[in-house]
């Protein structure tokens, strides 16, 4: 029986650092790269990705139609509450798409947001301190083997 499985293994920790993906796709990394969002006040980002994530795994035509005008007024809209920054293309084909959403209504933004995720928090994320500390931590009481 595992009776430390709340704490992330080292493996886990030293596997956030490879990529994006690996990150977001652990529970814990995924909560502590929001962590470190929201110290840089831009959590918007990931709580749009995963709005975003969850709407594509919808398949009923209502909840399609209400996640989208949901995720609308929570993230696209001008002066939304988390608006996230997008260009007048991209914000404008969501518009356009809220009379008959689909499951890629919101694809071009997720990636743009993922994008800008990828190439400016995450590498901020991975050299900073919180970061460090979860390393330290994942490694416990453990002793390490100086090679």
């Amino acid at each position: 029986m595992k009776n430390r499985s709340y704490r992330p293994s080292v493996d886990d920790v030293n596997q956030w650092a490879q990529s994006l993906d690996k990150l977001l796709g652990h529970k814990y990394g995924k909560a502590a790269f929001f962590i470190f969002l929201k110290s840089e006040f831009c959590e918007e980002n990931i709580e749009f990705w995963t709005a975003c994530e969850d709407f594509r795994t919808l398949t009923s035509h209502k909840d399609i139609v209400s996640k989208a005008n949901s995720i609308y007024e929570e993230f696209v809209k001008n002066e939304a509450p988390k608006e996230i920054n997008l260009d007048y293309h991209t914000k404008n084909a969501i518009t356009q798409s809220l009379h008959e959403p689909t499951m890629t209504s919101f694809l071009a933004a997720q990636r743009k947001v993922y994008s800008l995720m990828e190439n400016n928090s995450y590498p901020r994320f991975i050299h900073s301190d919180l970061y460090k500390e979860l390393c330290v931590a994942a490694k416990g009481d453990r002793k390490l083997i100086k090679s």
